[in-house]
C-alpha cells in the first residue's frame, strides 16, 4: 500500500496523519514530513495518528523517537495516536510506549 500523509489542526494541536505502510521506501517521505511538522510547531506538542498505517518497521519507530527527542529539546513533544491492537502491541513490546506517549486519540489528555 502507498503512504500518505495529511496535515491537519485539531484546535491548537498540528497534527500527521499516516495512512498506508511506513517502510524503506516511503521512510523519507515520512522523514520530511516530520521535520516539516517540527519546525512549524517549533515548542509545541505534535501529534502522528497512526491509526491509518497498516504497518511500520523499526526504522520508523526510530525517526518517530528521534523526533520526539529534537521536539522535546525544543521545548515541545511528540504524541502517537494508535488504537489497532496489533500495531498498539508493536509500541508496547518494543518499549516505544515508555518513551513516546501513546494515546487512543488526538483530544485525550
Amino acid at each position: 500500500m502507498e503512504l500518505s500523509l495529511r496535515r491537519s489542526a485539531v484546535g491548537a494541536q498540528q497534527v500527521l496523519s499516516v495512512s498506508g505502510d511506513i517502510d524503506v521506501a516511503t521512510l523519507p517521505r515520512f522523514a520530511d514530513s516530520i521535520t516539516r511538522l517540527l519546525s512549524d510547531a517549533i515548542g509545541s506538542i505534535v501529534v502522528v495518528d497512526l491509526d491509518g498505517a497498516q504497518s511500520f518497521d523499526d526504522a520508523a519507530l526510530g525517526l518517530l523517537l528521534g523526533a520526539a527527542g529534537k521536539a522535546r529539546t525544543a521545548g515541545g513533544d511528540v504524541v502517537v495516536v494508535c488504537t489497532e491492537p496489533r500495531l498498539r502491541e508493536r509500541l508496547m513490546i518494543t518499549g516505544f510506549d515508555k518513551a513516546v506517549i501513546v494515546r487512543h486519540s488526538i483530544a485525550a489528555p
